[in-house]
Protein backbone atom coordinates (compact mmCIF):
# COMPACT_ATOMS: atom_id res chain seq x y z
CA UNK A 1 0.00 0.00 0.00
CA UNK A 2 0.96 3.46 -1.17
CA UNK A 3 -0.25 6.91 0.91
CA UNK A 4 1.47 10.36 0.09
CA UNK A 5 1.13 13.18 2.42
CA UNK A 6 1.72 16.77 1.25
CA UNK A 7 2.87 18.76 4.62
CA UNK A 8 4.26 17.66 7.36
CA UNK A 9 0.26 18.01 9.25
CA UNK A 10 -0.89 15.11 7.12
CA UNK A 11 1.89 13.19 8.15
CA UNK A 12 1.36 13.42 12.01
CA UNK A 13 -2.19 12.79 10.75
CA UNK A 14 -1.29 9.56 9.39
CA UNK A 15 0.81 8.70 12.22
CA UNK A 16 -2.00 9.39 14.29
CA UNK A 17 -4.63 7.40 12.49
CA UNK A 18 -1.93 4.11 12.68
CA UNK A 19 -1.88 4.46 15.80
CA UNK A 20 -5.90 4.24 16.88
CA UNK A 21 -5.47 0.84 15.05
CA UNK A 22 -2.46 -0.36 17.78
CA UNK A 23 -3.43 -3.05 20.51
CA UNK A 24 0.04 -4.19 21.41
CA UNK A 25 3.22 -6.02 20.53
CA UNK A 26 3.29 -3.85 17.25
CA UNK A 27 7.14 -3.31 15.87
CA UNK A 28 7.33 -0.64 13.28
CA UNK A 29 10.44 -0.69 11.17
CA UNK A 30 11.20 2.72 9.29
CA UNK A 31 13.16 3.31 6.50
CA UNK A 32 13.73 6.93 4.94
CA UNK A 33 16.86 8.81 4.13
CA UNK A 34 17.81 12.16 5.99
CA UNK A 35 14.91 14.50 6.34
CA UNK A 36 12.59 12.01 4.78
CA UNK A 37 10.16 12.80 7.65
CA UNK A 38 10.78 9.77 9.61
CA UNK A 39 10.47 11.24 13.35
CA UNK A 40 7.40 13.47 11.94
CA UNK A 41 5.59 10.22 11.53
CA UNK A 42 6.77 8.84 14.97
CA UNK A 43 5.50 11.98 16.60
CA UNK A 44 2.06 11.49 14.99
CA UNK A 45 1.91 8.04 16.26
CA UNK A 46 2.75 9.26 20.01
CA UNK A 47 0.41 11.72 19.46
CA UNK A 48 -2.31 9.22 18.24
CA UNK A 49 -1.28 7.03 21.81
CA UNK A 50 -1.95 10.33 23.54
CA UNK A 51 1.35 11.10 24.33
CA UNK A 52 1.57 14.76 25.40
CA UNK A 53 5.72 14.78 25.89
CA UNK A 54 7.34 16.28 22.69
CA UNK A 55 9.22 13.68 20.83
CA UNK A 56 12.68 14.31 19.43
CA UNK A 57 15.00 11.36 18.16
CA UNK A 58 16.83 9.70 20.51
CA UNK A 59 20.05 9.96 17.77
CA UNK A 60 22.80 9.88 20.92
CA UNK A 61 20.62 8.31 23.80
CA UNK A 62 19.46 5.46 21.21
CA UNK A 63 16.11 5.07 22.63
CA UNK A 64 12.94 6.62 24.50
CA UNK A 65 10.56 5.21 26.53
CA UNK A 66 7.34 7.00 26.88
CA UNK A 67 4.76 5.85 29.60
CA UNK A 68 1.27 5.80 28.00
CA UNK A 69 -1.60 6.99 30.81
CA UNK A 70 -4.84 5.91 28.66
CA UNK A 71 -6.51 3.74 30.70
CA UNK A 72 -8.54 2.50 28.14
CA UNK A 73 -5.59 1.27 26.19
CA UNK A 74 -3.28 -2.05 26.98
CA UNK A 75 -0.30 -0.26 26.08
CA UNK A 76 1.83 1.19 28.78
CA UNK A 77 5.15 1.62 26.39
CA UNK A 78 5.82 3.56 23.78
CA UNK A 79 9.20 2.78 22.59
CA UNK A 80 11.08 4.85 20.26
CA UNK A 81 14.73 3.56 18.83
CA UNK A 82 16.58 5.79 16.31
CA UNK A 83 19.68 3.56 14.93
CA UNK A 84 21.34 6.40 12.80
CA UNK A 85 24.47 6.42 14.91
CA UNK A 86 24.93 2.67 16.01
CA UNK A 87 27.87 0.70 14.60
CA UNK A 88 26.33 -2.51 14.99
CA UNK A 89 23.08 -4.41 16.31
CA UNK A 90 24.90 -5.33 19.56
CA UNK A 91 24.65 -1.38 20.84
CA UNK A 92 20.32 -1.56 20.69
CA UNK A 93 20.98 -5.14 22.34
CA UNK A 94 22.95 -3.64 25.11
CA UNK A 95 20.63 -1.16 26.05
CA UNK A 96 17.60 -3.74 26.23
CA UNK A 97 15.49 -2.64 23.37
CA UNK A 98 14.75 -5.98 21.90
CA UNK A 99 12.80 -6.75 25.47
CA UNK A 100 10.39 -4.41 24.35
CA UNK A 101 9.66 -6.40 21.07
CA UNK A 102 6.32 -8.11 20.83
CA UNK A 103 5.80 -6.72 24.39
CA UNK A 104 1.80 -6.27 24.45
CA UNK A 105 1.78 -3.44 26.58
CA UNK A 106 4.41 -1.87 23.95
CA UNK A 107 4.82 -0.46 21.09
CA UNK A 108 7.96 -0.29 19.20
CA UNK A 109 9.05 2.12 16.54
CA UNK A 110 12.42 2.51 14.55
CA UNK A 111 14.09 4.57 13.17
CA UNK A 112 17.34 3.57 10.83
CA UNK A 113 15.82 -0.33 11.06
CA UNK A 114 17.56 -1.70 8.08
CA UNK A 115 21.01 -0.89 10.75
CA UNK A 116 19.66 -3.79 12.95
CA UNK A 117 17.87 -6.10 10.55
CA UNK A 118 19.22 -9.12 11.82
CA UNK A 119 17.71 -8.72 15.19
CA UNK A 120 14.15 -7.40 13.85
CA UNK A 121 11.22 -9.82 14.92
CA UNK A 122 10.06 -11.46 11.95
CA UNK A 123 6.66 -9.77 12.67
CA UNK A 124 6.85 -6.45 11.80
CA UNK A 125 5.45 -3.46 9.99
CA UNK A 126 7.60 -1.97 7.25
CA UNK A 127 7.39 1.12 6.19
CA UNK A 128 9.45 3.40 3.29
CA UNK A 129 9.41 7.00 3.96
CA UNK A 130 10.76 8.48 0.44
CA UNK A 131 10.61 12.49 0.23
CA UNK A 132 9.22 14.01 -3.61
CA UNK A 133 8.94 16.84 -3.84
CA UNK A 134 9.45 19.83 -0.60
CA UNK A 135 7.03 18.69 1.68
CA UNK A 136 5.71 15.43 -0.17
CA UNK A 137 5.78 11.96 1.31
CA UNK A 138 5.49 8.93 0.14
CA UNK A 139 4.58 5.70 2.30
CA UNK A 140 5.20 2.77 0.85
CA UNK A 141 3.59 -0.09 3.54
CA UNK A 142 4.57 -3.55 3.86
Amino acid sequence: MKIITHSEKETIELGKKFAREFRGGEVIALYGDLGAGKTTFVKGLAQGLGIKKIITSPTFILMNVYKITNYELRITNFVHIDCYRIHSAHDIENIGAQEYFGRKDSVVVIEWAEKIKEILPKRKLEIKITSKEKNNRIFAIY
